[in-house]
């Protein structure tokens, strides 16, 4: 099973000091936090995409890039790639440049984005959304896989005798998971090419993110990708440690308080209550998150949100320096004892994607076309 970390970039004041990094300081931090994962054992670096303050990872790649040729081991992905207000042309390229500078090390998470400003500076509706997502994603698929390419569509001029270049890495593109905390389209999108499905569960309780997953993984048999217990699973999560659990939130608590998003809400023991949010000690922690599979089951992929609300770069530092040498150690060992027979432990690879070769169904366009339309026959002439 993956474990790693993911930061959304924001740029906040530290509610103890007022002192707020600045914008080059906090994206010098990003940096500090993906070597220090590796460093520790995680498997994962992912980077949110935002354009707007008080966030400062517009340009992924070229983030991810720069930790590519400073680390050897991690994977590196991405927390939200806006596959709405993003060219497909400019993603397939930008990826399929990544893998090739980072060897394979790469996968992306696609999202919609939330905040509505965003879609109009990009000539965006975000009435659109979910219909943009649909959409783009399909191009982004025959881009990466197809040698020429002709498309028309809705939302961008059309194509005719293209070529994106440089092709994907062995002629094998990234691994692509559909991030949704809300959008059932999202999920059914997921389960229809055999994707994996992300849901960021930070923000929602168990029973949301139970619905969500289950959907996800019925409509991954529905298409003919194997057992619903066989699909591919992310979730999110956020921690805060230390040494008891009243110091742990006594030291978090102000950055709960003032956080940009769910600051000035709800109490911090009304949020850890409803949400994965879990701030104590490290053994609270592993118990927490051991608990994430009673509800969406096996699952290949942890991602812990550890930089948010303005915490200082040493303070999270250290809190990775625990999570990699404390906690993921007990994870690993506990959700692989209890993982059913023949549910995969980690998200596909490159090389196992690469190996299944020209004809694997990974290369298709559309995977689940024929299977699909079939099902759908039957259901029509067995609506029962």
């Amino acid at each position: 099973m993956q474990f790693g970390v993911f930061s959304i970039g924001d740029v906040t004041a530290d509610p103890n000091t007022g002192a707020a990094p600045t914008e080059a300081e906090r994206i010098k931090a990003m940096v500090a936090i993906a070597l220090k994962a590796e460093e520790v054992g995680l498997d994962v670096f992912a980077t949110g995409e935002h354009h707007n303050p008080p966030f400062v990872p517009s340009s992924p790649t070229t983030m991810l890039g720069y930790i590519a040729a400073k680390t050897t081991r991690l994977v590196l992905s991405t927390a939200t790639t806006l596959i709405t207000t993003n060219d497909p042309v400019k993603i397939a390229e930008d990826f399929a440049m990544l893998q090739h500078l980072a060897d394979g090390r790469v996968d992306l998470m696609l999202g919609r984005g939330n905040t509505g400003p965003v879609y109009p500076w990009f000539g965006k509706d975000i009435r659109d959304g979910i219909a943009l997502a649909i959409e783009n994603y399909h191009l982004l698929r025959k881009l990466w896989r197809e040698p020429v390419v002709d498309w028309q569509g809705k939302f961008r001029t059309p194509l005719q005798s293209y070529t994106s270049t440089p092709a994907p890495l062995d002629a094998t593109p990234p691994f692509v998971w559909h991030g949704s905390i809300r959008s059932p389209e999202i999920a059914e999108q997921a389960a229809y090419y055999g994707d994996g499905f992300f849901h960021n569960n930070i923000f929602w309780d168990r029973e949301h993110t139970r619905q969500m997953v289950s959907l996800y993984r019925r409509r991954f048999e529905f298409y003919g990708h194997g057992a619903a217990e066989e699909a591919i699973v992310g979730l999110g999560g956020q921690v805060f440690m230390a040494e008891t659990e009243a110091a742990a939130k006594k030291f978090f608590r102000p950055y709960f308080d003032n956080a940009p998003v769910y600051g000035h809400g709800p109490s911090l023991e009304e949020f850890t209550e409803l949400t994965p949010l879990t701030v104590g000690t490290p053994q609270q922690v592993i118990e927490r998150t051991l608990g994430f599979a009673e509800y969406a089951g096996d699952y290949q992929r942890q991602l812990f949100l550890m930089d948010h609300a303005g915490l200082p770069l040493e303070v999270v530092l250290d809190q990775i320096e625990i999570l990699g040498r404390e906690v993921v150690p007990v994870l690993r060992k506990e959700f692989e004892a209890h993982r059913l027979a023949g549910v995969p432990s980690d998200p596909p690879t490159h090389a196992a994607l690469a190996a299944q070769g020209p004809d694997g169904p990974f290369r298709r366009v559309e995977p689940a076309r024929e299977v699909a339309q079939a099902r759908l026959a039957d259901d029509a002439q067995d609506p029962s």
